[in-house]
């Protein structure tokens, strides 16, 4: 199948006639068009260009790790007696609520920034100036000798954080090749990880530290990864979409061709993904407006993909009871009978590793069970798994039973691994996949700020209910994730098989769950496009 390419020399743009075979796959329903294109041209997944787009979107992964960073610390630097000696912080209270809250306060604040960063200057800029506040913060943070100081530091790695973690997730599932952008961008988030095992192991490292080193140090590792992030975002490509409707519509084709085409300018996925960013994406959109969000809301299907898909999937992520584990963690083994500084840093170290192998371990199943599968039988199981954690404190605190407390251990520990299996690659995937490309920045923003603000309930009000109804607070998590399988099975929609640009046709169904689900049948189409070719 031949297809030539021609440009205007003075205004840079591409007339990309295509051809006949792409023609017939538009013409199938958009749930085909993904899975014609791969059984016609499979994927040399380790072909040179998709080594260098693994390493590109790898290295964009050092986004998550800030996240990561600051959950573990928060989680156990007020176990630390220097710290709280320090800074007259205890494991429960409000002043807890309110340092570890503060990085929440940030990101929410952060909201009407983060459409000029990563819309108007592009995925890289956004991601730069994201690391700047973050290495600012930091900076505040490990200079600080009272509290005040300390929680500004925590504002601004919050409003930074809050920046990058739009544009990094944004940029890795534009720039990623359709066939395995859910396993790329699910790993994404899996790099939270990284970072929590980081700050566990310098915690564990710095534990019999009784003076200031033993906050300092686990304090300005966290500008490490975003210090390399900012120095190496200048070398990586633009997102190929932010191009196309920036005007750059030769080097979107150029870097679509190297990445996702193998250097082969006509390769089905090329001309597929050029037809696609013609017909559904807006030269003039509301992504170019930094005030305007009526993009999120001015519609049914754009209100039903930015809030009852991405704000809701980002939402139930924090009322799952994840977050008492990552950042409360010494609070909920108070509620065990634990107590004891490093067996609290040894439990943490061990639940960041474990939790980090079952992430990375569901971002790989993402595009073989699909995302609603995933956070289905994930919320089912935290159902389950949080009935245990009430029964094992409930009854060391109602009858001292040690064996029931150690039991308890254990249900923290596979809560940890069962949420981070599914929640950890889809905080990300999820909301990125399902916001059209107009909607995508603000709506990750908006998102971002809604996850935070329901953190902010759990940051304030969990240290206190912990304090006042210990093992008790754990009926709320079990209601609530009893609660999200129903939501997730009649509202959530599926995602894998689809192109980003396909997706805007399921929104527009009556039922986007059920349009999303159909199968329809390929075997025709292929045969067809194969004649095609061989003529």
């Amino acid at each position: 199948m031949a297809s030539e390419s021609k440009q205007d020399p003075d205004s840079g743009h591409v007339e990309q006639p295509i051809g006949g075979a792409v023609d017939i796959l538009r013409n199938e329903s958009a749930a085909d068009a993904l899975e014609v294109v791969t059984q016609l041209e499979p994927v040399e997944k380790f072909s040179k260009r998709m080594i260098q787009l693994y390493l590109i979107c790898g290295f964009i992964f050092l986004g998550s790790t800030m996240s990561g960073l600051d959950g573990a610390l928060m989680g156990n630097l007020l176990a630390m007696p220097a710290f709280q000696r320090q800074f007259a912080a205890d494991i429960v209270g409000v002043k807890t609520g309110l340092i570890s809250s503060m990085y929440a306060i940030g990101s929410v604040c952060a909201l009407p920034f983060v459409g000029p960063c990563t819309d108007n200057w592009g995925r890289r800029v956004g991601m730069m100036i994201g690391c700047v506040f973050v290495v600012m913060g930091v900076i505040i943070q490990g200079t600080s000798h009272q509290l005040p100081q300390y929680l500004a530091g925590r504002f601004f790695i919050g409003f930074g954080g809050s920046v990058a973690h739009v544009a990094c997730p944004s940029y890795v599932v534009e720039f990623s090749h359709p066939v395995n952008r859910g396993v790329l961008t699910g790993l994404y988030n899996c790099c939270y990880y990284l970072g929590s095992v980081l700050a566990a192991a310098t915690l564990r490292g710095c534990v019999h530290y009784t003076t200031n080193a033993s906050w300092l140090i686990p304090t300005w590792i966290q500008m490490v990864l975003p210090a390399l992030l900012l120095i190496g975002c200048p070398f990586v490509p633009e997102s190929p979409r932010w191009l196309y409707v920036h005007g750059q519509k030769a080097k979107c084709q150029e870097y679509l061709t190297k990445y996702h085409g193998n250097d082969n300018p006509d390769s089905l996925y090329v001309q597929l993904q050029l037809r696609e960013f013609e017909e559904e994406l807006e030269l003039d959109g509301a992504d170019k407006r930094w005030w305007d969000y009526r993009a999120l809301f001015n519609s049914r299907p754009a209100a039903y993909r930015a809030i009852l898909c991405a704000v809701a999937v980002s939402v139930f992520s924090q009322w799952s009871g994840q977050a008492g584990v990552t950042y409360f963690l010494p609070a909920m083994l108070s509620t065990t009978g634990i107590k004891d500084a490093t067996t609290v840093l040894n439990i943490n170290l061990g639940i960041t590793i474990t939790s980090g192998v079952a992430a990375c371990t569901g971002a790989s199943c993402m595009d073989r069970f699909g995302r609603r599968k995933m956070l289905i039988s994930c919320c089912a199981v935290l159902t389950l798994l949080w009935a245990g954690m009430l029964g094992g404190t409930g009854a060391y605190y109602t009858s001292k039973n040690t064996s029931a407390a150690q039991a308890s251990i254990a249900f923290v520990f596979f809560i940890g691994i069962v949420f981070s299996a599914a929640y950890t690659p889809l905080q990300a995937l999820y909301p990125a996949e399902v916001l059209s490309f107009e909607q995508r920045a603000k709506g990750m923003a908006l998102q971002n700020m809604a996850g935070n603000a329901a953190g902010l309930v759990n940051q304030f009000a969990l240290p206190v209910a912990l304090g006042k109804i210990a093992w008790k607070t754990y009926f709320v998590y079990l209601g609530t994730c009893f609660f999200m399988v129903i939501y997730y099975y009649f509202l959530m929609v599926e995602t894998k098989g689809h192109t980003l640009e396909e997706l805007n046709e399921i929104f527009k169904a009556r039922n986007p769950r059920k349009a999303s689900l159909a199968k329809e049948k390929v075997n025709e189409t292929v045969a067809q496009v194969q004649e095609l070719k061989s003529v």
